[in-house]
């Protein structure tokens, strides 16, 4: 596969720079037509130049480049409860949760959140994980063979959740109700309607209430297990209780809800590719690593990273002030054709993956889960190519919906 380019102007031709653009005057995103999608939506507006605005006022960046100059922490921070009062929200559990979660803190507030987590989920502890990945996949494929299922309830979404039940030491008959909760709880991540927020509300005070009383339980019960080695971290550390609930919640509902959606798309894109599918069954350990990598790039589960300039900067050739909202497209990013080749094309033997996947974000804010991550859908997809050589997707894939935020996917029919 050839990588794409992009052309350098001769020497003494690339002609007096261009003063910058002011945001009034980047074109407007209008409403989208009936029948296009998020991709349509985005390629539609990345012709008409590298950014557009919104009715919001929030600048939209398509390009890769720019991803990574929008969450440069010089310039930009995390958005937090700006989120929420933007939508006319100043109370509410979700409310809280932007207010409390590691997500969506800025410098000591995120490192003091953070910190506590980070070594749980260090990349060699998750590798060693591979090999239970797999035999939970096994385990989970086993009772389907041979009829239709909703892989991303039966399968993606319950090896997901077995996996953090068994880093956590969560019950595993709770996986059933923390599920239920966490892809309620996540509706509330973007921007959404009132009624939607309003049910988001509900389950995300479940999900907190659920983490308090798996941590009364440790502290009356210690084990040799994240939970308690976590209470251990935190007993000196600057952070309130609602704080500390809510790391443990974040942590739920990162690893239960993102990989369930990821392999379920991306396995929908392979099995509607039969020469993909047949490469993936005679390869799978060779191919599983790019396999996973294009799983996250053509469609990712996420759409956008919000960021609030914090002083007044240039990027995309547009004079940003200070006070600002961006959202880098991880939608246009992930499809910018001066990074891949032919980026609409499903590929997952693609070879021109950046070192860093954007679909995990940049710097501080970098997923703590990734390595989690990569691992489940590696492995996932290497069992699927060998136990369930006869899958076959039922209709067309399942588009995902959503430019910001956690996007929504619907139900994955496939016969295994």
């Amino acid at each position: 596969m050839t990588h794409a380019t992009v052309p350098t102007p001769p020497p003494g031709a690339e002609g007096p720079a261009a003063a910058p653009v002011a945001i009034r005057d980047l074109p407007r995103f209008e409403q989208r037509p009936e029948g296009w999608s998020d991709h349509d939506f985005i390629a539609h507006w990345r012709a008409q130049g590298p950014a557009a605005v919104d009715r919001y006022g929030i600048v939209t960046l398509f390009g890769h480049d720019d991803l990574w100059r929008a969450v440069d922490p010089r310039f930009t921070r995390q958005v937090g409860l700006e989120a929420m009062t933007m939508q006319g929200r100043t109370g509410g559990a979700v409310y809280d949760f932007f207010d409390r979660s590691l997500l969506f803190a800025n410098d000591a507030r995120h490192r003091a959140r953070r910190g506590p987590l980070a070594r749980a989920f260090a990349h060699p502890l998750m590798n060693a994980l591979r090999g239970e990945i797999a035999e939970q996949t096994r385990a989970l494929l086993a009772p389907l063979k041979g009829r239709e299922a909703d892989f991303g309830a039966e399968v993606s979404g319950q090896l997901a959740a077995r996996m953090i039940a068994a880093i956590l030491g969560l019950p595993p008959e709770d996986i059933p109700h923390f599920t239920k909760v966490v892809y309620g709880a996540s509706r509330g991540l973007s921007f959404r309607s009132k009624e939607v927020l309003d049910e988001a509300d509900a389950d995300m005070a479940e999900l907190v209430a659920y983490a308090a009383r798996l941590l009364e339980e440790r502290r009356a019960r210690p084990r040799e297990d994240f939970l308690t080695e976590f209470l251990a971290k935190v007993q000196d550390a600057d952070l309130s209780e609602d704080e500390i609930r809510t790391q443990v919640a974040t942590v739920v509902l990162g690893g239960a809800d993102t990989t369930r959606m990821a392999l379920a798309s991306g396995f929908a894109q392979i099995l509607a590719r039969p020469e993909q599918w047949a490469a993936l069954q005679a390869d799978p350990e060779g191919l599983k690593a790019s396999a996973a990598a294009e799983c996250l790039r053509f469609d990712p589960v996420v759409g956008s990273i919000p960021r609030l300039a914090i002083a007044d900067f240039e990027i995309a050739g547009v004079a940003v002030p200070e006070g600002t909202y961006l959202a880098a497209s991880l939608l246009g990013a992930l499809r910018d054709p001066a990074v891949y080749a032919r980026p609409e094309v499903f590929d997952i033997a693609r070879d021109d993956h950046p070192r860093l996947h954007p679909v995990f974000g940049a710097g501080a804010h970098r997923c703590l889960g990734e390595a989690l991550a990569r691992a489940e859908l590696e492995e996932a997809l290497a069992v699927l190519a060998r136990e369930a050589p006869e899958a076959e997707l039922v209709g067309e894939p399942p588009v995902m919906r959503g430019l910001g935020g956690t996007r929504g996917l619907p139900e994955t029919r496939i016969r295994l």
